[in-house]
C-alpha cells in the first residue's frame, strides 16, 4: 500500500490523500485543527554587517534549515572564489531558490542568507515567493559603516592568518554597496 499526501487547500484547514491499494485510488479526507504553513525568512545587509550570526541565532528560535549562498560556494571553490564568484554565486542562489520550495512543501521553514544587496534583488526575490504563494518575512541587519569597515578588516585578516573560510572582500568591493 502506498500513502500520496497533499495539502487541499492552501489555509491547511483539511488534509487530503489518495490512497492506493491493488491499483485503486481511494480519496480520504483528514480535518486537522492546524497547520503551521512553514515560511521563507530572507537575511538582508551589507558585507560583514552579521547576517551569518543573526541567521544562525534565527535558526535556533524557530525551527528551520539555513540555506547560506556563501556556505556552498566556499565549500565548492574556498575563501577566493576569483573571477567566476559572481557567476557561481548567481547559480548557487538559483539552485537554492528551488530547494527552498522542496523544502517548504515538506513544511520546514526555510531562512536564506545571502545579502539580497539590490532593491531590484529582494523585489524579484518577493515576487518569487509571491507567485508561488509561499508566506516570506524580510530580516534587515542594520549595522553602521564604520563598524561594516572595522569587521571587513578582522575578517580579511582572519582569513590571511588562516583563522576564518569567510570569502576575501577588499575595501573597493565593499564599499559600493554603502546603501542597501
Amino acid at each position: 500500500m502506498v500513502i500520496v499526501w497533499g495539502l487541499s487547500c492552501f489555509s491547511g484547514a483539511a488534509l487530503a490523500y489518495d490512497m492506493i491499494e491493488c491499483g485503486r485510488v481511494h480519496k480520504k479526507f483528514m480535518f486537522l485543527r492546524e497547520i503551521d504553513m512553514a515560511k521563507i525568512f530572507l537575511i538582508c545587509g551589507k558585507i560583514c554587517s552579521g547576517k551569518t550570526t543573526y541567521a544562525k541565532s534565527l535558526i535556533k528560535t524557530i525551527p528551520a534549515v539555513l540555506l547560506s549562498n556563501d556556505e556552498i560556494t566556499y565549500i565548492l571553490f574556498g575563501s577566493h572564489g576569483g573571477k567566476e564568484h559572481g557567476v557561481v554565486s548567481e547559480r548557487t542562489q538559483r539552485y537554492l531558490f528551488q530547494k527552498s520550495l522542496e523544502i517548504i512543501e515538506s513544511g520546514i521553514n526555510v531562512v536564506l542568507e545571502w545579502g539580497f544587496i539590490t532593491r531590484a534583488e529582494r523585489l524579484e526575490v518577493s515576487e518569487f515567493y509571491k507567485q508561488n504563494n509561499i508566506e516570506y518575512e524580510w530580516h534587515y541587519i542594520d549595522t553602521p559603516d564604520d563598524v561594516l569597515l572595522e569587521r571587513l578588516g578582522k575578517r580579511n585578516q582572519d582569513i590571511a592568518d588562516g583563522k576564518s573560510t569567510a570569502h576575501y572582500f577588499d575595501y573597493d568591493f565593499a564599499k559600493q554597496f554603502r546603501r542597501v
